[in-house]
């Protein structure tokens, strides 16, 4: 069986010790099974993919419902690409055994969000000069574009707004742990996203790490 990750919810960081004694900092995953609701093939969808469910939710209206087909109510429905001549099934569950400690895997998620930001903590800007008089251009963006011509904000200018929540992947993470009967993986270093947030924790192609 093989897939090129699973979806999980991550609870949180803590540390964990190796035998020497030294402190690993890790993000604890917590991965419940993935039910494959659908098999997508090349054929009939262009692609081949499959559709899982994950975590649970209290009501599915009823086109939902005859897509589940009496397989449960889940909250997130996602896509993982796998591996020609696999072959599953509607029903068939994943979790975390896919892992084994020391494989290395890219875990991606959505930021955490900042709110509204203005362009120095979201862009990086210097800010306008501290002296000279001035009072209130501190933390301004400065000119946005020229009056006459082209007499418009040129789309794509750097300026203050919504920060966060965009996806983001961090690569190469070491599994340091992986419990399948628990549905937990520990994961080493930070990922992306609240607690809470739902992550795919995907297969590097690096492979297994050198250490």
């Amino acid at each position: 069986m093989s897939t090129e990750g699973v979806f999980g919810r991550k609870l949180g960081m803590t540390q964990v010790f190796e035998n020497d004694g030294t402190a690993v900092p890790v993000t604890v995953i917590e991965v419940t099974p993935n039910t494959v609701v659908q098999v997508k093939t090349a054929e009939r969808d262009g692609y081949q993919a499959l559709q899982v469910g994950v975590g649970t939710r209290k009501r599915v209206n009823s086109p939902m419902k005859g897509h589940l087909r009496n397989l449960g109510q889940f909250r997130h429905l996602r896509e993982l690409r796998f591996d020609a001549g696999e072959e599953y099934e509607p029903g068939k569950k994943l979790g975390c055994e896919i892992f084994e400690a020391g494989d290395l895997v890219d875990v991606s998620g959505p930021a955490k969000g900042r709110g509204f930001a203005g362009v120095m903590k979201r862009h990086g800007f210097h800010g306008g000069p501290k002296t000279h008089g001035q009072s209130d251009r501190a933390r301004a963006p400065g000119s946005i574009g020229a009056g006459t011509d082209p007499g418009k904000v040129i789309k794509g200018m750097k300026m203050a707004g919504h920060m966060g929540t965009n996806q983001t992947t961090v690569k190469n993470l070491k599994v340091v742990r992986c419990d399948p009967d628990k549905g937990i993986l520990l994961v080493r270093g930070a990922v992306p996203g609240n607690e809470g947030a739902l992550l795919k924790v995907g297969r590097s192609p690096r492979g297994k790490a050198k250490r």
